[in-house]
């Protein structure tokens, strides 16, 4: 292959640099086009075929269904890491060893009082506002209790920003969840992991002891690390944009937040559950709506179906189906959405319209399923992805700054009006 790419515009030849990545990916370097061509653009709306940084974190094939953090395969990470573990690998590019790994928990442990003052802006809040506002309005405001910014050169200043943030944002999305249930705001445990620390912040009642439960821990470890990172996608990209004019970290996590809450984007488990609870008003026959799925002149939309990356199947999806079944089993819930979203996914997985189309259930689809189970709140589904995917936002944020990467800055093409004369108003 020629290590040059031409492009030919108005009889005039020019030839960019053909870059290639460690897993073989192309790419055309098209960074001088504009400067060479006299002001030539590219034009692609939602950046589906332009790369808008070279990282070295996430790798995905959505044709193939590999996801791999770190070289990393998604199916190895859920099977024999904790959270924390891979949070580390996502951040700082490298497995932690024993030593690292307990340091780095006693460090986050360290740093999970938020400011009291913060309980006066949770108080501030209705119970009816949505949980992901109430999330990055606080992630926000943490930047008015640690204004000092961070010195990105400072190895040891960035590292406690991680620790920061890490430590406090559990606090926060406890906080939100327990300001809808009218719940006492209360700190966790020193003594529990991660995990189970998050768990009981959120759940513990004021006038009994909070037991744990090993499957519900375990299926949130794994659902948190399948979250944790997912390549340039609108939150990520966020996050890097708004770091890219050297915004702080808790202000680029707070846009990552609003970028989330989008039910195209991070809310896709939450509009899951709401297609199944429509389903279930009106009778809760799953195959009259997989029927209307494949009516093209039908409006309905089966949600957590396929995914716009995966062209196969999605990889978190098949891990997280096990977890299911066992949260499912374990708890012995009996709750008709369930079995209204157990008796679409039998349908899918039998159904050659949509095993042809490869139209399997995604992430979206199971996560949603054990959040319900869990008896997490439809709307803080997205808080629970934003509280997966801290990590990873990190890890690009601070990959982003490390590689002085230029402020963002995409063109336009202008399809506006041609230049005009001003009109008085008593002529218009």
């Amino acid at each position: 292959m020629s290590n040059n790419a031409t492009l030919e515009v108005n009889g005039q030849k020019y030839e960019f640099p053909i870059v290639t990545g460690t897993e073989n990916e192309v790419a055309i370097d098209v960074k001088a086009l504009r400067s060479s061509t006299g002001g030539v653009i590219t034009i692609d709306p939602g950046y589906k075929n332009t790369g808008s940084c070279e990282s070295g974190i996430t790798f995905l094939d959505g044709e193939k269904g590999i996801l791999r953090y770190r070289g990393y395969s998604i199916e190895e990470l859920a099977e024999k890491a904790d959270f924390l573990e891979v949070a580390y690998l996502l951040i700082f590019g490298e497995l932690p060893t024993k030593e690292q790994h307990d340091k780095f928990h006693a460090d986050i442990k360290k740093q999970s009082v938020v400011d009291d003052d913060v309980r006066k802006i949770v108080d501030a809040f209705p119970k009816s506002a949505h949980p992901m506002g109430v999330l990055s309005s606080l992630t926000s405001a943490l930047t008015a209790f640690n204004p000092s910014s961070v010195n990105v050169d400072s190895e040891e200043d960035m590292y406690n920003s991680v620790v920061k943030i890490l430590g406090k944002f559990p606090v926060l999305v406890a906080w939100t969840l327990r300001k809808k249930h009218g719940l006492p705001l209360d700190y966790g445990d020193n003594n529990l992991g991660y995990v189970e620390n998050v768990l009981k912040m959120m759940f513990k009642q004021p006038n009994q002891e909070y037991v744990q439960n090993k499957v519900i821990v375990d299926a949130l470890d794994k659902l948190l690390i399948l979250h944790a990172d997912h390549e340039q996608n609108c939150s990520t990209s966020t996050v890097r944009i708004v770091g890219s004019s050297h915004a702080g970290l808790f202000a680029s996590l707070s846009a990552g937040i609003s970028a989330l809450w989008g039910p195209l984007h991070g809310g896709a488990n939450q509009a899951v559950l709401e297609m199944l609870e429509a389903i279930k008003e009106d009778g809760g026959d799953t195959k009259k709506y997989m029927a209307k799925a494949k009516d093209k002149n039908d409006s309905f939309r089966l949600m957590g179906f396929g995914h716009r990356v995966y062209k196969n199947f999605d990889p978190r999806a098949k891990i997280i189906k096990t977890s299911a079944d066992e949260v499912l089993g374990d708890l012995g819930v009996e709750d008709p959405i369930l079995d209204i979203a157990k008796g679409l996914e039998k349908e899918a997985l039998e159904d050659s319209y949509f095993v042809d189309r490869k139209l399997y259930p995604n992430v979206d689809f199971y996560s949603g399923i054990i959040y319900r189970a869990m008896g997490i709140p439809t709307d803080m589904f997205t808080v629970m992805f934003a509280l997966g995917r801290l990590p990873g936002w990190i890890a690009q944020w601070r990959e982003m700054r490390l590689r002085k990467e230029p402020i963002g800055r995409p063109r336009q093409l202008y399809i506006g009006e041609t230049h005009r004369s001003f009109v008085p108003m008593s002529k218009r």
